[in-house]
């Protein structure tokens, strides 16, 4: 049996994953008009045909995963693909590991094509409604509905699937009986392209209020058997042996549901869109040698660097020294650049037309380790033609001073990893197109 995935990211990825996250989730949700869906566990609408006549026929069957640092654990992502093995020992599975911590649909519409499409999937779970769960409903919209008409136009018999994740904020709606509203936008587009929908979070307010689950808790010394289950350690990410089981669980409720919905399998039909301005033109383009200017190098493969982001990132780039710049031209609504902050961070001056410039940090309070982000260049401009210049600046940021005060021991235990001021940069994420020079 072969696997398209590579090992997981070190354990300062579900750090990352953690740190990144939280952040505005903690915040809190602010209410809103915006109205809630009512809880559903599964909602089949036209199922997953295309799978279920592949697994009948004992095929190959490639699976996607594509989410944030919920997906990217070891947790209900191998949990359920080996439940499939061994419901279905006649086919054969492949996964697409496309789970990046901390991230939200506003990345994943951007590497679909990278991260999953070119892996020509079967199916494609989609795993981000946590962390788009500070995002308004029309931000979620354009992501969510660009990585359905993204993946229908390049292979129209894929099927998808969302599934929703919760997390302690969240919790109150669904004790409500609500879905949250991230899960809630999401939904509309679901009945607008028969996607099927799983929601996790139905099972364990159902546990909890049967006494059977404690949503938050320190983890006990026997996870797997202790009564009642402890869900998470932090109120975001499932426990492997118990939040991650109920997840998986529920795929396995799930399914009989898609499998049995009513379509006949072929190619999904891609409707007219939601939203006239979904993000259906995002993608993910390279950085070529045109584009850079003064201290550049592009990292070999055994950079430690280079290595450690390399599933996502396959190219690395490292402006080592002030002047360096990244300059280019396109056409269209936005862009912004795949990067990495970490402790080596420096500060970024970007240069939109004749825009006053913005000065962007690429190191922030957790930085005790690096982490695959995103850096905002223009955002929903006007369409046209625009002209980017983003350089590495000479100033000396105080990084002591910009680390959470839990983080600046680790800043006096190493302060040689703060010396450097430097920016590595992957691809850029663009909305429209490049415009040669």
């Amino acid at each position: 049996m072969r696997f398209l995935r590579t090992p997981l990211p070190s354990c300062l990825g579900l750090i990352a994953a953690t740190c990144f996250l939280v952040c505005p989730i903690l915040r809190g949700q602010e209410k809103d008009a915006y109205t809630l869906r009512k809880a559903v566990e599964c909602s089949p609408r036209h199922g997953i045909p295309n799978v279920r006549a592949k697994i009948a026929s004992g095929e190959t069957v490639r699976i996607a995963y594509l989410g944030g640092s919920i997906t990217a654990a070891p947790g209900w992502r191998v949990q359920s693909r080996e439940w499939l093995e061994e419901t279905y020992p006649d086919a054969t599975f492949e996964e697409i590991h496309a789970a990046i911590g901390g991230t939200g649909s506003d990345l994943g519409v951007f590497r679909l094509g990278q991260d999953v499409l070119r892996h020509e999937p079967d199916l494609l779970f989609v795993e981000f409604a946590v962390n788009d769960g500070g995002a308004a409903p029309e931000r979620i919209h354009k992501a969510m509905e660009g990585i359905v008409r993204q993946t229908w136009k390049s292979d129209a018999a894929i099927d998808i699937c969302y599934v929703y994740t919760v997390s302690e904020p969240v919790m109150d709606d669904l004790r409500d009986g609500n879905m949250q509203r991230s899960a809630s936008a999401m939904e509309e587009l679901a009945d607008h392209y028969g996607i099927p929908t799983i929601h996790f979070g139905v099972e364990v307010a159902a546990m909890e209020k049967r006494g059977e689950l404690i949503f938050k808790a320190p983890k006990p010394e026997n996870a797997a058997e202790a009564k009642p289950l402890v869900f998470s350690t932090d109120g975001v990410h499932p426990h492997t042996e118990t939040g991650h089981r109920v997840y998986s669980q529920t795929i396995a409720k799930c399914w009989p549901a898609s499998w049995e919905a009513g379509a006949e399998p072929g190619d999904h039909a891609l409707p007219a869109p939601l939203r006239a301005d979904n993000w259906e033109a995002a993608k993910q383009v390279a950085i070529t040698p045109d584009m850079l200017q003064g201290d550049w190098e592009t990292l070999p493969e055994d950079n430690t660097i280079a290595k450690r982001f390399s599933r996502n990132m396959p190219v690395m780039h490292r402006a080592g020294s002030a002047g360096a710049t990244l300059k280019f031209r396109f056409r269209g609504i936005s862009a912004s650049a795949f990067d990495v902050v970490g402790p080596d961070g420096g500060m970024l001056k970007i240069e939109v037309d004749d825009a006053e410039p913005a000065m962007r940090r690429r190191i922030d309070g957790y930085c005790t380790y690096h982490r695959m982000s995103k850096v905002p260049i223009a955002s929903e401009i006007e369409d046209g033609e625009h002209e980017v210049r983003i350089t590495l600046t000479e100033e000396k940021l105080d990084k002591r001073e910009i680390l959470f005060e839990k983080n600046r021991e680790f800043f006096d235990k190493h302060p040689d990893r703060y010396e450097e001021h430097v920016w590595y940069v992957s691809s850029l994420l663009i909305i429209g197109d490049i415009v040669d020079p």
